[in-house]
């Protein structure tokens, strides 16, 4: 499959959709990367750093399972969208004021609380869309999400190029024109809407899928490898910055990840039906375990450059993986809270841990124990893997 196979996504009714994955991956592709720079720059110490990095965190934990319930119980997916993402572009005008930590820490928290609603209602969209027969099509997935990493691509390119040049002095500017961006895709989506629930109507309940053996070790596995993730998401810029790389390389080593995610969700068709769900999770765990050691001990650039490759595993197939069962364990109208699920557990309880543990690992042991911590909790994430094997087999 080349990068031509894309294009079907966008004569498919699934442009729309594309636009705002790149859209919102663009304004992502910068603003995780950069912002602890940015935070550095006006002098905070790496526990302040951490605490702010930790408020997305903290924000998946009720947001995406709030907007799922009202996305499922209205069926107003799209408007609320458009509605999350202006209120994100007002409260993002606010860092071009002159504020303090408190006033950053509130103006990411509401602006993580809606932009938190972006992805888990896009993707329960997506995987209603791209489904055949109620099957998840993995391969027409990946054509959309690709646009997404194509997005991020650019932005983390440009942004760490600009900053190296600019100074971090630019980064509420580029926040506000990502977001803009976002805005703008958003509006774009057709006015779809899914038939709406009435409140008497008695909803399917959740937690006894949730409760079932294979389903509940699989979140556990999905829970401590996104959690072995947050040293990249939240300390890596921070560590390239101390061993000496400058923001362009910076931009090009959170590229390197991107573009082997690229090659993934562009062939991941052809990949993914050779092993079964639990068998992927197994092999994303393992290699996420060396991806943690090789950051950990890198004795130069090329190390790091590997380690990064391997985010075409660690993250890719990973959550192509976990897309797909998802939207097997949580149909219908499960959809839009199971997504919210994943996000919540996944993104939001991982996110909070991860940031307040790697904050308090970094400014007493040194930003190197964070990877160490996460060669360890990939290996819970591999375990819990293996026992989800084990349950599917009775």
């Amino acid at each position: 499959m080349t990068a031509a196979t894309a294009l079907p996504a966008l004569r498919s009714g699934m442009a729309p959709y594309a636009a705002l994955s790149a859209s919102y991956f663009a304004h992502v592709g910068f603003f995780n990367p950069y912002l602890p720079l940015w935070l550095q720059s006006m002098g905070l110490s790496l526990v302040a750093i951490s605490l702010l990095g930790s408020v997305q965190g903290a924000t998946r934990v009720f947001a995406p399972y709030a907007w799922g319930w009202l996305s499922d119980h209205t069926g107003e997916r799209v408007r609320l969208m458009r509605f999350a993402s202006v209120v994100a572009l007002v409260s993002a005008c606010l860092l071009f004021l002159p504020l303090g930590t408190a006033g950053i820490a509130v103006v990411l928290l509401v602006m993580f609380t809606h932009t938190s609603a972006m992805m888990p209602m896009s993707e329960a969209a997506m995987a209603h869309l791209v489904s055949r027969g109620g099957e998840f099509d993995s391969r027409r997935y990946g054509r959309v999400r690709l646009w997404g990493s194509l997005g991020f691509l650019f932005t983390v390119f440009a942004a760490g190029v600009w900053f190296e040049r600019f100074g971090m002095g630019h980064f509420p500017g580029w926040t506000v024109a990502t977001m803009g961006a976002v805005v703008l895709c958003a509006w774009l989506l057709p006015d779809s809407r899914e038939a709406p629930h009435p409140d008497h109507e008695p909803r399917p309940a959740i937690w006894p899928i949730v409760r079932q053996p294979e389903v509940a070790w699989f979140f556990a596995s999905m829970f401590f490898h996104i959690l072995a993730h947050i040293g990249v998401y939240v300390f890596f810029s921070l560590y390239l910055n101390q061993l000496g790389y400058g923001k362009a390389m910076i931009g090009v080593q959170w590229g390197i990840s991107v573009i082997v995610e690229i090659v993934w969700f562009l062939t991941q068709g052809r990949w993914l039906p050779l092993l079964s769900a639990s068998a992927w999770l197994v092999l994303c765990a393992a290699l996420m375990v060396l991806r943690s050691g090789l950051t950990a001990w890198a004795a130069g650039l090329w190390m790091i450059t590997l380690a990064q490759m391997l985010h075409a595993f660690t993250f890719a197939a990973h959550h192509a993986t976990c897309i797909g069962l998802i939207s097997r364990h949580f149909p219908g109208r499960l959809r839009g809270r199971g997504q919210a699920l994943f996000t919540t557990v996944g993104y939001g309880l991982s996110g909070v841990l991860g940031a307040w543990a790697g904050g308090l690992l970094s400014e007493y042991l040194g930003l190197r124990s964070v990877y160490v911590a996460g060669m360890g909790v990939s290996a819970l994430a591999l375990v819990c893997a293996l026992m989800m094997r084990r349950a599917q087999r009775g």
